[in-house]
């Protein structure tokens, strides 16, 4: 959870999140408040017929994620913000166990970059550079760059655009494509470095290294050169060419 930030700490107990590409309305976010209660009532009843009292911390609480919000919007639900809380986290009364994420708000900081993925325009763009630039063994870069091409894909069969899904559609192209070559080079490189194994034995690391260093066309090449290795020397001077 501490890796995914703010969106960790709202999922640190039963919640519902609701998030909205374009900002949400009043009549949307009143909408939520109703699922919210609806969801409360059945756990009340599912309790009342267990003879069993209904747990606070059972009732999840609702994060309406929004990527802007107008200082009406937020009057009109009479929010405050919390002690301990990020900028753009604005509370509704406690009974309603309710909060509204003014995305556009939030901190440029790692802690809220699984939030600033779901902004629009300039908020969205560098997020996305941010998530770029993460770990390559980071555990949620992959998986969330999968989503943000689903929605890429999404948006292109969408054919009534605004500009900042066109401009969003545009960025994430090269990006996209770049990724699925990039998926065809790795699996291009575990496909020799398995036969290489299987036809000279074990190898070291670092001619590993320099396999993997490789282009598509030059591990092509190696597949074809490998069949007549016999020993760890073949491979050693064919990358010395």
């Amino acid at each position: 959870m501490q890796l995914l930030g703010l969106l960790g700490r709202f999922a640190e107990y039963p919640a519902i999140l609701e998030p909205f590409r374009n900002a949400a309305s009043s009549d949307e976010i009143c909408d939520c408040i109703l699922k919210l209660l609806e969801v409360k009532s059945g756990l009340r009843r599912e309790a009342k017929a267990n003879q069993t009292k209904l747990q606070e911390e059972t009732i999840p609480k609702l994060w309406v994620l929004t990527p802007t919000a107008s200082p009406a919007i937020l009057s009109s639900f009479n929010v405050n913000q919390k002690e301990g809380w990020l900028p753009g986290v604005y509370f509704l009364g406690d009974a309603l166990r309710a909060a509204i994420v003014a995305i556009h708000q939030l901190p440029r900081t790692p802690e809220t970059l699984w939030l600033r993925i779901l902004g629009r325009g300039r908020v969205q763009e560098q997020a996305i550079v941010e998530l770029q630039a993460l770990p390559l063994n980071h555990p949620y870069q992959q998986a969330t760059l999968e989503l943000v091409y689903n929605l890429r894909e999404n948006l292109r069969i969408n054919q009534e655009l605004d500009e900042d899904d066109r401009e969003l559609v545009m960025r994430l192209e090269p990006l996209y494509q770049r990724d699925r070559e990039q998926a065809v080079i790795d699996g291009e490189q575990r496909l020799i470095i398995r036969l290489l194994n299987r036809r000279i034995g074990s190898i070291d690391a670092s001619l590993i290294e320099r396999v993997r260093g490789l282009s598509i066309e030059q591990l092509e090449n190696l597949g074809e050169a490998l069949l007549d290795f016999s020993e760890v020397a073949d491979l050693e001077a064919w990358l010395n060419r």
